[in-house]
């Protein structure tokens, strides 16, 4: 019985073109809008190769850790670089600067001399890495001479100073200078912060399925259709009809959701990090969510099914709001001013555990997302399974 009533369930869900379109054609459309307004507002905010030049003397090529530390900086080099760097006379680099086709130069002498012509964030950005640079090399010389010191005294060895100093040099030469800090342009892999709206969309498809579990919860209540009235008084058993509805309503959302990972991953070249199973786990419990709302929503609300679906997408799209989906800013002020309601949210839950997994090293945080999405869905289940078993008809 439950395999004919699921084969039924689907069917009707199916031929409902309406409910198909907003629970499986809406989220996909507006995936498209979103690409099409945010394609471009990272590509204009991610931090432009700069161009500086490099005067290339003697002073340059004895100070081996500055060299190593550019060339790990420079575009023509690696690929995430943040400095197009030309190799020049100091005339030359005084022409290119008076040309505007550098930013600044570098001299190497007892201290690095920057020489800019205005100020400006691509200045300040050169001034602060060869700062931090040239500081690291005087620590790592440090160091080196104190370990080398040090050695000296241990194994009470006599050394000539010029063997000491050549020692220094090559310990240096064989520093790694990949290890040296510096601000290099990650923008693009590592913050998207436009990828909060790709996670409220995903949150939105989970609670829209909540349509699809009210449709079905109202076939099977006596006081919502005719259907409902003939499974009252049948000797069918209620719960086989109601589980095997609201599988079908599970299964046509997981196809929703499947479609628009799809869609979004092929099409839209949404990134959602590494860790996909993650994701399409958190987007389950979040579909269970949704079915749990939906069902909670047909058997607490005493109204026709038009205003029950209102009341689901009104929830619906009021989380969505919460988390972020009409404004990035509005999860950060909503988690900073009122945590607790984010954390009752279930479209804040579902926009949190993608985010955890996008920008954490750790999953503590997407496991308490989705543990909070599961007592969510079972508070609301069982709430409902309450009013189911108490209702009674004087007549039907």
């Amino acid at each position: 019985m439950f395999h004919h009533n699921l084969k039924y369930a689907l069917r009707i869900l199916f031929q409902n073109k309406t409910l198909v379109f907003w629970t499986i054609g809406f989220p996909i459309i507006l995936g498209t809008f979103f690409s099409m307004a945010f394609s471009n507002i990272e590509n204009s905010e991610k931090l432009e190769t700069i161009n500086i030049a490099i005067i290339n003397d003697e002073h340059w090529e004895k100070n081996e850790i500055m060299k190593m530390a550019f060339q790990n900086l420079d575009i023509k080099e690696q690929e995430d670089g943040m400095f197009n760097i030309q190799y020049v006379e100091e005339k030359k680099a005084q022409e290119l600067l008076q040309n505007d086709e550098i930013t600044g130069y570098l001299k190497i002498q007892e201290q690095p001399k920057i020489t800019v012509k205005k100020s400006g964030i691509n200045e300040t950005i050169l001034k602060n890495v060869v700062e931090e640079i040239n500081e690291t090399a005087k620590l790592i010389e440090t160091i080196i001479k104190n370990e080398l010191q040090a050695s000296l005294f241990e194994e009470k060895e006599q050394y000539y100073f010029e063997n000491s100093l050549e020692a220094i040099i090559q310990k240096v030469k064989s520093y790694d200078p990949t290890t040296i800090k510096t601000t290099v342009d990650t923008s693009s892999k590592n913050l998207s912060y436009t990828m909060v709206e790709y996670y409220t969309l995903i949150a939105m498809a989970c609670l829209y399925g909540g349509m699809l579990a009210m449709v079905m919860m109202n076939n099977c209540l006596a006081n919502m259709s005719s259907v409902g009235k003939r499974i009252a008084i049948s000797r069918i058993k209620k719960w086989t009809l109601i589980g095997s509805s609201a599988f079908a309503s599970f299964l046509v959302q997981i196809l929703g959701l499947i479609l628009l990972f799809i869609y979004t991953i092929l099409v839209l070249k949404v990134d959602y990090g590494s860790q996909l199973f993650e994701t399409i786990l958190l987007a389950l419990v979040g579909a269970l969510a949704g079915l749990s709302l939906g069902i909670f929503v047909s058997c607490f609300i005493k109204a026709n099914e038009n205003a029950k679906t209102g009341i689901i997408l009104s929830i619906t799209m009021f989380g969505c709001f919460l988390s972020g989906m009409m404004g990035i800013t509005m999860k950060y002020l909503i988690d900073k001013n009122l945590p607790l309601l984010n954390k009752l949210n279930p479209a804040a839950m579902i926009t949190d555990g993608l985010y955890s997994l996008y920008y954490y090293d750790t999953l503590n945080r997407f496991y308490f997302n989705i543990i909070s999405l599961l007592l969510f869905s079972a508070i609301l289940i069982f709430l409902s399974v309450m009013v189911l078993r108490r209702q009674k008809y004087d007549n039907i």
